[in-house]
């Protein structure tokens, strides 16, 4: 059993892990500014476009004496919802990449083998003067 612990603790502290389960936490509060974002600012934008168009009221009665019903409507405004947060966010990754360009490296200049060979030959001659 404490083998099993200490490898549990090797994995759970690996970079990895740490770092989705950080993804995780900053992707649950940055759902809620998305969210804002469609319902505050998008959909209202969607609502005069489309006529205050509105998905969630449209049903489709299978038996009217149980009372059972699809709810399509609401289906269709979630994948609505789902494909302007997909936008947004492809948009908002798309926006900071491009704020991120890559540093380019300078390359170490290209030395010369004779140069090289040279300088050896240049230093030995100097330990030999000392000698």
């Amino acid at each position: 059993m404490k083998k099993f612990l200490e490898e549990f603790k090797e994995f759970a502290m690996q970079g990895n892990v740490l770092d989705m389960a950080i993804g995780v936490v900053i992707g649950g509060a940055f759902s809620s500014i998305v969210t804002s974002l469609v319902n505050d600012v998008i959909m209202p934008i969607v609502g005069a476009i489309t006529g205050g168009l509105d998905f969630t009221g449209l049903v489709i009665t299978l038996n009217a004496g149980t009372g059972l019903t699809l709810k399509i409507g609401n289906f269709i405004q979630s994948v609505v919802n789902f494909l302007i947060i997909a936008l947004c966010i492809f948009c908002a990754i798309k926006a900071i990449a491009k704020m991120h360009k890559p540093v380019k490296e300078e390359a170490a200049p290209e030395v010369d083998e004779s140069l090289e060979t040279l300088k050896e030959i240049r230093d030995l001659l100097k330990d030999e003067k000392r000698s």
